[in-house]
């Protein structure tokens, strides 16, 4: 999903120590410029979670000129960070062998963002003018038509400019849970409310990690290490000390501020995103396959994804689902 940003894209930067002999060097392209939705990848490589089983991490910050699913197509990194499941269905559709191997967000992060008290529940913004990129018009507006009623009527471009939101009190916009309430906070001076579309029923995994079949296939254990470490570092990041990680981010991001990564780890865990449902028994990064399907029928009923489509060799659950990290939950 598109982000508001001054930031340019960064080079990548290797975040470990020189690869010792028995590392495995691998590079891991993210979604956008650094920032707090990324902080348990960056934690990772902080705590030494993927050092010790093995691996060498360095870090592809994404961007608006980037596309790191490129990228990992193209044979220049090895994982990436890809947006949600209809990403996942669409390379089904289009026959990429790209896998989607652990979801570390266990909930979408998109919300929509009223004026106080004109939000109260969901079905408030149906009284409302909604401010939708084309983006999520074309992604999770089709589910809010299908499911919910919403209509084409009432929906304005939104255009990452807040300021017509702010302006009129009869509207509502679109964001991140763990950004633009704090943005609009800053910008209009008073707090928003704040609905988030998966407690309303939009069911997808977000910020999953994925890698090539060919990966899977032949190097299984680096895969395994990758997700194994990624998972620790969302618990330590989440459950304890964030302040390496916050300083690799606020080096690969000068514009990110404390207050901003603060932030973004509170509501990460008031709402659920990372830790909640199916990982508080299996652990973070868990899927499982009837989580996918209901979210597979949700979106072809809405009219995004063709409903014949094959997706089972999109995803793997292999990887994840094991307990691995709880017990740094603290």
């Amino acid at each position: 999903m598109k982000r508001i940003s001054l930031v340019p894209a960064v080079a990548a930067i290797s975040l470990a120590p020189a690869a010792m002999a028995q590392e495995t060097a691998v590079k891991f392209g993210t979604n956008w410029v650094a920032q707090g939705e990324h902080g348990g990848y960056y934690q990772a490589v902080a705590d030494g979670s993927y050092k010790e089983c093995g691996l060498d991490v360095t870090i592809v910050p994404g961007g608006p000129q980037v596309n790191n699913r490129a990228m990992m197509l193209a044979g220049k990194i090895d994982f990436n960070m890809a947006g949600n499941l209809l990403s996942t269905f669409n390379a089904a559709a289009e026959g990429v062998p790209v896998v989607a191997i652990a979801a570390m967000f266990q909930k979408e992060p998109q919300v929509f963002l009223t004026h106080p008290g004109k939000g109260q529940t969901f079905e408030d913004l149906k009284k409302l003018k909604i401010y939708v990129s084309d983006e999520g018009f074309a992604s999770y507006y089709l589910w809010m038509k299908s499911a919910h009623g919403f209509t084409d009527e009432q929906r304005e471009v939104y255009t990452f400019n807040m300021a017509p939101f702010i302006a009129d009190e009869n509207s509502a916009i679109q964001g991140y849970v763990s950004s633009e309430p704090l943005m609009v906070e800053q910008q209009a001076g008073w707090t928003p409310d704040t609905l988030l579309l998966a407690d309303a029923g939009y069911g997808t995994y977000s910020t999953l990690i994925e890698t090539m079949a060919d990966t899977i296939a032949n190097r299984p254990e680096v895969v395994q290490c990758f997700v194994d470490g990624s998972i620790k570092g969302w618990y330590n990041y989440l459950y304890g000390d964030a302040s390496k990680a916050d300083a690799q981010i606020k080096l690969d991001n000068p514009e990110i501020t404390d207050e901003i990564l603060a932030f973004g780890r509170e509501q990460m865990k008031a709402y659920g995103i990372v830790d909640s449902g199916d990982s508080l028994e299996k652990g973070i990064g868990v899927m499982t396959r009837e989580h996918i399907d209901q979210f597979f029928k949700d979106m072809a009923e809405a009219g995004a994804i063709a409903p014949d489509l094959d997706y089972s060799a999109a995803y793997t659950l292999d990887f994840v689902g094991k307990g691995v990290g709880m017990e740094l939950k603290k």
